[in-house]
C-alpha cells in the first residue's frame, strides 16, 4: 500500500515537471561537469560508511542544491541516487523509492548510461530486500551492461554475492566475495573488504564452517574498528558472539557480547536513531518544500504568457501537490512513531539478553577463579617453602643471591594471586565484615610498626596523629581494617622517598554507643594527576607505565581498599596534586564498648603448651608439602 501511495503521489508530482522537459535541450547545452560536485559525493560516501547518516544526508542535499543551481541534470540524478542509497542504509525503503522515482522522471529526458545503470542497481537492491532474488539478478546483469565504473562494479558484485547467498549458491557468492577482499577500489577499498569479510563470515556460519566464520568475522571487526564503520562493528560483534558460543569459546563470546552492550549504550541507542530519523525526514521534507517553491516559481513565470485556463490548470496542479505532500508527511510521521515503538521494544529485549549473558559469564569467571585457587597456590607454597629450606642449608655465596631472588619472586606472585582471589571473593559477595571487640589504637600501631622497615628504607618519616577521645574498645572488623591501613600506608610509603607520611585518626561524632571515626593517610610524595585520579581505584591501574616500572606493584592495593570499605558502607576519597603529595581519607561507623575497662586486642593471645611425649598427625595430600613439613619439623 505504501508503494502504491507513493507512486500515485509521484504521478501528481510529474504533472508540473512537463515544464522542465521543455528546457532539456537548453540544459544539455549547459551541463556542468560532474566533477564540480564530486567532492560532496566522496565526503558523503565516507559519512555513509561510518554510519554518520545525518552528515551524509546533509552533504548530499548540498550537492543536489548545487546541481539545481548550476542546471546540472546529471549531477542532480546522481544526487538523487546517492540519497536513495543512504535511505536504504537506514532501512527507509519508502524514502528510497521517493528519490528513485524522482530520478526516473529526469532519466526519461536524457541519455545517461551511468545514471541508468545506477537506477537498475538500486532497483535490484529493493527486489532483493523483498525476496525477489531472481528478478534482482536479472536487474544486476542489466546494470552491468550500462556502467563500467570500477567503484560501481565492486558494489554491484557485493549485492550480487548477497543475492547468491540468499539463493544458497555458495560457490558463486564466495567467488564474488574473494575478489572483493583483494579489491583495488579508489574510494571504498576498506569498506568493500569489510563487507566481503562480513558476508563470508555469515556464509561460513550458515554452512557450519565455524573456524572460517570466526576468522572472517575477526578480519571484518579489525577493519571496521580501524576505519570507524560503526554498523559493521556491531554486526561483526554480533556474528562473532554467536560463532564463538557455538565453538564453545565462551570467554571470547562474552567479549563480543560486552562490546555489543557498550555499542548499544553509546552509539546504537534510541536517541541517535531518533536524531538520524529527524534529519532524514527534515531533508526529505525540505526537498519536497523546495520542489513546491520551484513549481510556484515556474507558475509565476508562465503567468505572462499563458491564458487564464492554463494558469488555472497549473494552480490546480500546485494545490494537488501541496495536498499530496501533506498527506505523505502525515503518513511518514505515523510510520516513524510505529517504527520507534518497535525499535524501543527490540532494543530493550536485546539489552536484557546481553545483560543476562554478561551476568552468566561473570558467575562463570568467579567460579573458575575459586576452583583454581588451590591449584595455583599449592605449587607456589612449594616454591617458597623449598627456597626457604635451601637458604637454611648454608648454600654457597654465589647461590644465595639466586635463591633470595627466587624466594622474592615466589612471595610476590603468591601475594599477587591472593590479592586477585581476595577481590574475587568481595565481588562474589563471599566476604562479610566481622563484629568483634578490639582496640583501634593497637591495630593502627601494629600496622605502622610492621611497615617501619619499609619507611626506613625509603628514608620516610612515618607518624601517627591519634585522637585521645576515641573509645578504647570498639566493635567492628579489625582484620579488614588492618588490611585497609596496610595497603594505604604501604602505598604512601612506596611513593614517598625522603618525605613524610602521616596517619590521622579523629573522632567525628559520638551518639550513645555509636561513633563515627575519620581516617586519613597523607603524604608529600609524587602525587597523582587529575586525569589518573578517576581510574586509580580500578584494578591494575597505576599512575603510568613509568611509575609501574620504577616502583613496581600490581595496582590492586587501592582496588582492595575500595572493595573492603564498601563492606563497611564507606567510600574512599582522594585529594592529590602532581609532585605535591596525596591524601586518602574515609569515615567508618563503629560501636563503642564503654563498660569494658581493659584494652582488647583483636588478635588471640598466644599460649604456651607442653607437647613433650605427644605425637602430631599432619594430613597433607601434596608430596612436596609433605617433604617441606618434615624438613621443618626435624
Amino acid at each position: 500500500m505504501k508503494i502504491l501511495f507513493l507512486n500515485k503521489a509521484l504521478k501528481i508530482l510529474a504533472v508540473p515537471l512537463i515544464i522542465l522537459a521543455t528546457t532539456t535541450a537548453l540544459y544539455s547545452q549547459n551541463l556542468v561537469p560532474k566533477n564540480d560536485i564530486q567532492p560532496y559525493f566522496d565526503q558523503a560516501r565516507i559519512f555513509k560508511n561510518q554510519d554518520k547518516i545525518d552528515l551524509a544526508l546533509e552533504t548530499l542535499n548540498t550537492a543536489a542544491n548545487e546541481a539545481e543551481k548550476n542546471e546540472d541534470i546529471k549531477g542532480l540524478i546522481d544526487s538523487l541516487h546517492e540519497l536513495a542509497l543512504v535511505y536504504l542504509k537506514i532501512d527507509k525503503e519508502g524514502d528510497t523509492e521517493f528519490y528513485w522515482d524522482r530520478a526516473s522522471v529526469l532519466l526519461k529526458d536524457i541519455a545517461y548510461p551511468y545514471g541508468d545503470g545506477m537506477h537498475k542497481y538500486i532497483e535490484a537492491i529493493l527486489l532483493h530486500r523483498s525476496n525477489r532474488n531472481f528478478q534482482a539478478l536479472f536487474m544486476l546483469n542489466e546494470a552491468k551492461q550500462l556502467n563500467n565504473d570500477r567503484n560501481f562494479y565492486n558494489n554491484l558484485l557485493l549485492i550480487e554475492a548477497k543475492v547468491y547467498l540468499s539463493l544458497e549458491k555458495y560457490d558463486s557468492a564466495t567467488k564474488n566475495l574473494n575478489s572483493l577482499i583483494v579489491n583495488t577500489d579508489l574510494y571504498e577499498k576498506e569498506y568493500l573488504t569489510t563487507q566481503a569479510y562480513l558476508t563470508l563470515a555469515a556464509l561460513n556460519l550458515k554452512i557450519d564452517n565455524l573456524s572460517e566464520a570466526a576468522k572472517n568475522g575477526e578480519n571484518a571487526l579489525n577493519l571496521a574498528l580501524d576505519n570507524g564503520f560503526l554498523e559493521d562493528i556491531k554486526n561483526a560483534n554480533t556474528l562473532l558472539s554467536s560463532v564463538y558460543e557455538r565453538l564453545g569459546l565462551y570467554q571470547k563470546s562474552l567479549v563480543n557480547t560486552q562490546n555489543l552492550v557498550q555499542l548499544k549504550d553509546s552509539i546504537f541507542n534510541i536517541d541517535k536513531n531518533i536524531i538520524e530519523a529527524k534529519t532524514a525526514d527534515k531533508i526529505r521534507d525540505d526537498y519536497k518544500t523546495e520542489e513546491i517553491a520551484r513549481q510556484e516559481k515556474k507558475i509565476e513565470e508562465l503567468t505572462e504568457s499563458q491564458n487564464r485556463s492554463e494558469l488555472t490548470a497549473i494552480l490546480t496542479s500546485a494545490f494537488l501537490i501541496i495536498i499530496s505532500l501533506l498527506a505523505v508527511t502525515l503518513y511518514r510521521n505515523n510510520q516513524i512513531k510505529l517504527k520507534t515503538n518497535d525499535l524501543l521494544q527490540t532494543k530493550n529485549k536485546e539489552l536484557q539478553i546481553a545483560r543476562d549473558g554478561a551476568v552468566q559469564a561473570m558467575e562463570a569467571k568467579t567460579n573458575f577463579l575459586s576452583t583454581v585457587s588451590h591449584e595455583l597456590r599449592t605449587p607456589l607454597y612449594a616454591v617458597t617453602g623449598l627456597t626457604h629450606l635451601l637458604l637454611e642449608e648454608n648454600p654457597e655465596e654465589h647461590q644465595k643471591e639466586h635463591l633470595k631472588a627466587l624466594k622474592f619472586s615466589g612471595d610476590y606472585l603468591l601475594n599477587f594471586i591472593n590479592d586477585i582471589l581476595h577481590i574475587n571473593k568481595i565481588d562474589a559477595n563471599k566476604l562479610e565484615p566481622l563484629n568483634m571487640e578490639f582496640n583501634l589504637n593497637k591495630v593502627i600501631n601494629e600496622v605502622i610498626n610492621s611497615l617501619g622497615q619499609s619507611a626506613k628504607s625509603n628514608k620516610t618519616n612515618l607518624t601517627l596523629e591519634y585522637d585521645s577521645e576515641i573509645p578504647n574498645n570498639l566493635l567492628s572488623d579489625p582484620l579488614k581494617l588492618s588490611q585497609i591501613f596496610m595497603n594505604l600506608i604501604g602505598n604512601s610509603i612506596k611513593f614517598t622517598k625522603g618525605g613524610d607520611v602521616k596517619v590521622i585518626v579523629k573522632l567525628l561524632n559520638k551518639v550513645q554507643d555509636e561513633v563515627t571515626i575519620y581516617f586519613e593517610v597523607k603524604d608529600n610524595g609524587i602525587g597523582i594527576s587529575k586525569e589518573k585520579q578517576k581510574s586509580i581505584f580500578e584494578g591494575f591501574e597505576q599512575g603510568s607505565i613509568q611509575i609501574n616500572r620504577e616502583y613496581g606493584g600490581t595496582g590492586l592495593g587501592l582496588t582492595i581498599v575500595k572493595s573492603l570499605l564498601s563492606l563497611f558502607n564507606s567510600k574512599i576519597e582522594l585529594e592529590s596534586s602532581l609532585d605535591e603529595g596525596s591524601a586518602f581519607f574515609f569515615e567508618i561507623k563503629m560501636k563503642s564498648i564503654d563498660n569494658t575497662s581493659e584494652d582488647i586486642a583483636f588478635e588471640i593471645t598466644p599460649k604456651d603448651y607442653d607437647f613433650t611425649g605427644l605425637h602430631l598427625l599432619i594430613v597433607e595430600d601434596n608430596k612436596i608439602n609433605q617433604v617441606i613439613t618434615k624438613k621443618n619439623a626435624f
